[in-house]
């Protein structure tokens, strides 16, 4: 099992400004990218914006498409409107797969159209392993890219777009009462982390793109194929730390030379599906991964702790695992809400207004509905329902797309159940099962 768990992962560390090659471990194996496809939806976005074709106060229009993406998303109805700056907050932190079509219908007019620029983008950056057919990096065989690829990337965001990169290091965001914490554990917890994204589909494993700065230094690290969220985390910080600290050995290492120059591999992207998601481990839909278990991640040798002053002048910092383990720093939520942009007062009516349609309205519904059925039907009631709304704030995994559905029936279900019944009892169960059953699928796997 150790051998194959090695083998399914991908590591690279690259010096941001120089892009030498510090560590290559799979380096230039295609992979399926998931969510880190975003940081290119951001890239391009952003590009767009800095040649004024559009500006991060466009507002956007969510779509059918868009709202008929799986978890993660926000869950917004067709006809909501944001600005292309909240879509992005609300992409690089929540992960959101709706979001990542909005800016890609704004942009390019059609997600074809976007995926096109985005293929253009690669090959311009030179990015020869890397395709895509979609914004958000949802399960599709023509989604490739590598390692190398990323880092590619992540080196082009740093150089290209400076006044930008702050929508890749965003800790958390709150949307009404909903505050959704950055993915990407490095933030907040790694001394220096400043980027970037993650990304988790059943076939690629725990994806991470991450950067950090000490010293003037800045390094970036991409993970392929980790066990779990926090595992992808801990690596990349053991990673991070064994490129700042050098071990003084560096001249004893061949040299590998830069990112650009490593030679990429022909060969298909590993399925890691049966690994990830078979019946025997539990698998969050998307990157929102609650294992804090971090030993699977240090089962690659022994970590040392995390020191940032090579003289020894100051006692070891935690572990890579223990600091991935803690709690993130405090930090104030960044607001997102829909609508223009808006400041001052407006801006605090806003979020007042999104705060409001959330869970409050759902539960007087709830509690109506429990007096008047049996403990069996309010209960099927009550997952259908508060779903609705605060799902398509909180955890875009659930509850989003019964934001949409059960929205639009909300007016109609108290009378739907004496139709039901008198119906039968058969049909009224089966309405409800398939309701509840059909969530919790769209979620698992074509987000997972």
């Amino acid at each position: 099992m150790t051998p194959r768990a090695v083998h399914a992962e991908a590591l690279l560390v690259v010096e941001a400004d120089t892009g030498k090659v510090l560590q290559a471990d799979n380096a230039t194996m295609p992979w399926y990218p998931a969510s880190v496809t975003k940081i290119m939806t951001a890239y391009v976005t952003l590009k767009a914006v800095k040649e004024g074709r559009l500006s991060l106060d466009t507002v956007l229009t969510v779509s059918p498409v868009a709202a008929s993406q799986s978890p993660s998303k926000m869950g917004f109805r067709p006809g909501i409107q944001v600005t292309v700056d909240n879509a992005l907050k609300m992409m690089m932190v929540k992960s959101a797969n709706d979001m990542a079509v909005v800016l890609a219908e704004g942009v390019g007019g059609s997600v074809d159209g976007f995926s096109g620029m985005m293929n253009q983008t690669a090959q311009k950056l030179g990015m020869t392993q890397t395709s895509y057919v979609n914004p958000n990096g949802l399960p599709a065989d023509g989604q490739i890219t590598s390692a190398r690829d990323l880092a590619i990337l992540a080196r082009a965001v740093i150089r290209d777009l400076p006044e930008y990169e702050y929508f890749m290091q965003i800790p958390s965001i709150r949307y009404g009462r909903r505050v959704t914490q950055n993915f990407n554990k490095l933030i907040g917890r790694y001394p220096g982390a400043d980027g970037f994204k993650t990304g988790f589909i059943c076939a690629s494993g725990y994806n991470l793109v991450a950067s950090a700065t000490r010293n003037g230094k800045r390094l970036i690290a991409v993970v392929l194929g980790a066990s779990s969220g926090q595992a992808r985390a801990v690596r990349a910080a053991q990673l991070l730390e064994r490129g700042f600290g050098g071990n003084g050995l560096g001249w004893l290492k061949p040299a590998l030379g830069t990112v650009d120059s490593l030679v990429p591999i022909d060969a298909t992207p590993p399925n890691l599906r049966e690994e990830m998601c078979n019946g025997k481990r539990k698998r969050p839909a998307t990157d929102e991964d609650e294992d804090v278990v971090a030993a699977n991640a240090s089962a690659s040798g022994g970590e040392s702790a995390v020191t940032f002053f090579t003289a020894g002048l100051q006692p070891p910092m935690a572990k890579p695992s223990d600091l991935m383990a803690a709690a993130a720093a405090p930090s104030e939520p960044i607001p997102v809400y829909t609508g223009p942009t808006k400041t001052g007062p407006a801006l605090i009516a806003a979020v007042a207004a999104d705060t409001e349609k959330q869970t409050p309205a759902r539960r007087g519904k709830t509690s109506k509905i429990a007096a008047k059925k049996p403990a069996a039907a309010p209960k099927a009631e009550a997952s259908a329902k508060p779903a609705a709304k605060p799902a398509a704030v909180r955890h875009a995994n659930a509850r989003p797309e019964a934001a949409a559905k059960p929205a639009a029936t909300a007016d109609r279900k108290p009378a739907a159940k004496p139709a039901a019944a008198a119906a039968g009892d058969k049909p009224a169960p089966k309405p409800a099962k398939p309701k509840a059953a059909a969530k919790p699928k769209g979620e698992t796997k074509p987000a997972g």
